[in-house]
């Protein structure tokens, strides 16, 4: 499902990708369940993280040590799993999207992984690792317009264009919506994030979003 280009193999050979399909999910705007686990889930990082020590944690220092290496700042653009447990440590709320993508981010939290998910609908082909290419274009959730890529970034992509700058943010076009019905689910691994670590992140990733919105894991 994902194949990976040999010069980044090379210079980062012992970074793991998991990727996942799970399909006839459905995605609501919002869960009372769901709403309810949240507050367990917040509850359980402010008994087990401090705000001051986050960064030093292991799996944490692992993803950052990563961005640096491919030119993106972690004090600026945080890895999503450190990004939301600093939220918590900061009593701010959760990002309420839908059900799926506040699913997967409770497992990122819990796992310490930083997660990405993608509309397999809206993809076209086999997903792809490379670097990018300077002046790429590139328009993530959210962004107003593209932006543009300096190269050296580490994207991936399908057979037509960037789904994700990894790992850090996924694109505007493949985005999981209410619509969204078959899901390409990925666990993102750097070196450093042993692979038992990161196949627990997969499925409590996979037990959270079928728990709250259903479908059926492909093997």
């Amino acid at each position: 499902m994902l194949t990976y280009d040999s010069r980044l193999k090379d210079r980062f050979p012992r970074t793991e990708v998991l990727t996942s399909r799970i399909k006839d999910i459905k995605v609501e705007r919002r869960s009372a369940e769901l709403e309810k686990f949240k507050e367990e889930i917040v509850k359980g990082a402010k008994e087990n993280y401090k705000l001051e020590s986050l960064k030093d944690l292991a799996a944490f220092k692992a993803y950052r040590d990563f961005f640096w290496r491919v030119g993106i700042d972690p004090t600026k653009n945080r890895p999503a799993s450190e990004a939301l447990i600093r939220r918590i440590l900061g009593g701010k709320p959760l990002p309420s999207i839908n059900t799926f993508v506040d699913a997967y981010n409770l497992a990122s939290i819990r796992s310490e992984i930083p997660l990405a998910a993608f509309d397999a609908e809206k993809t076209r082909g086999a997903l792809y690792m490379r670097f990018a290419n300077s002046g790429e274009e590139f328009l993530g959730i959210g962004m107003e317009k593209p932006m543009t890529l300096k190269g050296g970034e580490v994207v991936i992509t399908d057979e037509e264009k960037i789904v994700a700058i990894y790992p850090h943010r996924d694109a505007e076009d493949t985005k999981i919506t209410e619509e969204t019905r078959n899901v390409i689910l990925m666990t993102c691994g750097v070196p450093g994030i042993s692979a038992e670590k990161l196949q627990k992140a997969k499925s409590l990733a996979i037990e959270y979003v079928t728990r709250f919105c259903g479908g059926e894991p492909e093997s």
